[in-house]
């Protein structure tokens, strides 16, 4: 980066309260349920992007580099006159309502529900808006994202290089009376203050470098002919650990699509899984669960066994013939996916939980027929 001061020139850090940050996974007692959040309501209290981050969940600890953080985030007005840098790991920002207008040390990016960006570890950048938004924040501790093997696949599909955008060179030479400098370390945050802008970098190259992606670009893949591929095929990036098909963190998507397969069952299968799933819906309402609306949010814990609601089910196991049909028409859900088990935090479990989640699966009726031949 060409800048024209350089980082160092600032005040030393001194700590500040974390608000609802934390990466303690010990202060609650981490129950197996079924857990989901209705959206979370967005405070009339003026309140930025970082002063309305609140951890969800997670596990592990920036200090060892090992781990993952959820948050969700709440918004209605812009950071002014501070930046914040992400000393702990790299942050997926997927904003579920509202526009973020982004300038990072890098140039500016305006992210859109659909949308996504990554702002990677060390990267100092502020959040304006225009108004309410809301939205959710993936936190790798380890490595940093990247696309996914596709193997048989061969070179293109689920989400091509080519549509990945990276903001252009921008800077401005601003003298500014006490800029503070947010930094989170190892899980904490400190401040510290400067008399100019951060964002001086009049030019840069490299491929260190925050970047955007438009979900509706995602080119979804599935079976043609039975059965389901597995949920892999959904991955638009992935950060991957030191053991071999299993990730520290995949970020999914549920795009609008066709089905196709005959003699199936469509929907996702009723399943326990070895990783951890954090989904959230950002627009329409999930396929799977009728009561999955617009930011709401859910946790499956590993081996938390969950699937289509009984709405849901009926509906499939009632249509008689299989036709192509178009599904998650006007929705959009996403998942963040982990090897760890998660533990939510005091503050997530105090806010909008959905008690009678664990009800959508009562009313599923028993099937079988040991006399039924297959056909």
């Amino acid at each position: 980066m060409y800048r024209i001061l350089p980082a160092c020139k600032h005040q030393p850090f001194k700590p500040m309260d974390n608000g609802n940050i934390t990466h303690n996974w010990e202060e609650n007692e981490s129950i197996p349920n079924q857990t989901k959040w209705n959206p979370l309501e967005i405070p009339s209290k003026k309140h930025d992007f970082l002063q309305g981050m609140s951890t969800v969940c997670g596990s592990g600890h920036p200090r060892e580099k090992h781990g993952v953080s959820h948050y969700i985030y709440t918004c209605n007005t812009s950071m002014q006159d501070k930046c914040v840098c992400n000393a702990d790991g790299d942050w997926l920002i997927v904003p579920q309502q509202g526009k973020l207008k982004i300038i990072t040390e890098f140039g500016k990016m305006t992210v859109e529900p659909n949308e996504f960006c990554v702002i990677q570890r060390g990267i100092r950048f502020t959040v304006n808006v225009d108004g309410q938004c809301r939205g959710f924040i993936l936190e790798v501790f380890d490595g940093h994202f990247e696309l996914p093997e596709l193997g048989a696949m061969g070179a293109n599909g689920l989400a091509n290089p080519r549509d990945f955008e990276v903001p252009v060179a921008w800077y401005e030479d601003r003298s500014v009376n006490g800029y503070t400098v947010v930094q989170k370390h190892q899980g904490r945050l400190f401040a510290a203050t400067q008399n100019h802008s951060p964002f001086d970098v009049v030019a840069w190259h490299g491929n260190y470098v925050p970047y955007k992606y438009n979900l509706s670009h995602f080119m979804a893949v599935n079976s043609v002919t039975y059965d389901h591929c597995d949920p892999s095929v959904f991955t638009v990036l992935t950060c991957q650990s030191n053991r071999k098909g299993t990730a520290i963190a995949d970020f999914i998507c549920f795009p609008p699509r066709w089905a196709v397969q005959e003699h199936t069952f469509r929907p996702p299968y009723y399943h326990r899984n070895s990783m951890s799933e954090f989904m959230g819906c950002i627009s329409g309402k999930y396929e799977a669960k009728t009561t999955m609306d617009e930011g709401c949010y859910s946790l499956h814990n590993m081996m938390t066994p969950h699937g289509p609601d009984a709405i849901t089910y009926k509906k499939a196991t009632s249509q008689g013939k299989l036709v192509p049909e178009r599904i998650a028409e006007g929705c959009m859900s996403f998942m963040f996916e982990t090897c760890f088990e998660l533990a939510a935090t005091k503050w997530a479990l105090s806010q909008k939980v959905d008690q009678d989640y664990w009800k959508r699966w009562d009313d599923l009726p028993k099937n079988f027929n040991p006399n039924q031949k297959p056909q």
